[in-house]
């Protein structure tokens, strides 16, 4: 479980203070897999580095009973000037598990070859997707973070991502970003909506959606 308490997040920009985060409160329960909703630029990426704890909010807590992953799919995970096996190697000390084992199943599913053992800067974003992707899954999380990873590569690279996906959430929780709707209803059972710096959640993930398409089109009249 996951619980946003009074969260703030927020940059000044040109034309004054834009919030991502204003004074939030939320729970993530355990055991599902939330559908993140929002318009481009609402702040979802955000909001996930701050649950990962990559990002501070300026106020506010996250608090959490059990082993979130940092975002995966978002390329600052990765450290540039050390190869794709290095930081396989790296992250998998941090969490404390075997890295022989880590490293195998990341090169088996990366589908990298011998871009495993370049530097991550001369990676492509989708190389650093699957990179990162790869690593998440190849640890045992109670939450994974989710951005839309499972689009990167060809479409058997992206069914054996989801595969691999729907098996590890099966005993976890989940927050998922996409702007695929039919991804979003196979992968997830419930919704949140992130729009203009306020959080709802949904238990039924078709009425998240509702409210989030219903938000776009207010948007765009």
């Amino acid at each position: 479980m996951i619980v946003l308490k009074n969260l703030s997040k927020f940059y000044d920009g040109p034309t004054g203070r834009v919030w991502t985060a204003n004074k939030i409160s939320a729970v993530f329960p355990t055991g599902q897999s939330v559908a993140l909703l929002g318009r481009n630029g609402a702040g979802k990426s955000t909001l996930l580095r701050m649950i990962a704890g990559a990002s501070r909010p300026n106020s506010g807590d996250i608090l959490s009973d059990g082993r979130i992953s940092y975002p995966v799919g978002l390329a600052s995970a990765m450290h540039p000037d050390l190869t794709g096996a290095q930081n396989v190697k790296f992250v998998a000390r941090i969490y404390g598990a075997d890295t022989r084992k880590v490293l195998g199943f990341v090169a088996g599913f990366s589908d990298l070859g011998r871009q495993l053992h370049q530097p991550v800067r001369q990676y492509s974003s989708g190389m650093k997707a699957r990179l990162a992707f790869g690593i998440n899954m190849a640890l045992d999380f109670d939450t994974y973070l989710i951005d839309e990873v499972t689009g990167a590569g060809d479409k058997s690279f992206v069914e054996k991502s989801r595969a691999v996906f729907a098996s590890r959430v099966a005993g976890a929780s989940a927050i998922f970003v996409s702007h695929s709707m039919p991804m979003l209803r196979r992968m997830c059972t419930a919704g949140a909506v992130l729009h203009d710096g306020q959080l709802e959640y949904f238990d039924d993930l078709e009425a998240a959606i509702s409210r989030h398409e219903t938000l776009l089109k207010r948007n765009c009249a």
